[in-house]
């Protein structure tokens, strides 16, 4: 028979031993956010996220994208044959998330090549945060320099399409943007 304090002390467990046991399980067969799917006024682009180069870098961009904090962005630097940059809420180059920057992930497994997003940063190796660029053609140059976060696998077209910057700072008037950018279900 059981006991008053014993049933008592195993209905108090119940509810803490079940959370633990559907945390760890949800934990278990929950797939890892690695696509992204991002509208453009071109046309939607897929974005492969590379957690087996920077998985830092690409837990980030997947956070920040199921908060909503892309949409809207715009891509402030954009040079032709270069690459486009976006991810700054302020679209000025000089802003991030209130996250914590990120330390460098540097890969010499991949190569920046078309399509490749690799991590903006300052000066500072370690100071990748939100901001991001999509190369328009190979930059194999900042291989080893800059963090391969992921690479467009669809809709390249639509990002060869982004309204180009001028000079050699790529400053854009008027600049194209991210309509929503959002984690693949």
């Amino acid at each position: 028979m059981i006991k008053r304090r014993t049933f008592a002390a195993a209905c108090a467990l119940t509810p803490i031993l079940t959370e633990l046991t559907m945390t760890d399980a949800a934990a278990d067969t929950a797939p890892a956010a690695t696509t992204l799917h991002m509208e453009l006024k071109y046309g939607p682009v897929t974005i492969a996220l590379r957690p087996d180069l920077a998985p830092l870098a690409s837990a980030r961009l997947a956070t920040l994208a199921g908060q909503g904090f892309y949409d809207g962005c715009k891509f402030f630097r954009v040079i032709a044959g270069f690459m486009a940059q976006t991810g700054d809420p302020t679209n000025t180059g000089m802003n991030g998330s209130s996250l914590p920057d990120l330390p460098a992930e540097f890969s010499q497994d991949a190569s920046f090549l078309t399509g490749t997003v690799g991590m903006a940063r300052t000066n500072d190796p370690n100071s990748a945060n939100s901001q991001f660029f999509i190369c328009f053609d190979p930059a194999t140059f900042l291989d080893g320099q800059y963090t391969i976060v992921g690479q467009v696998t669809a809709g390249m077209d639509a990002v060869q399409q982004i309204k180009k910057g001028s000079g050699s700072s790529g400053s854009v008037q008027d600049p194209d943007s991210i309509i929503k950018m959002t984690v693949a279900a």
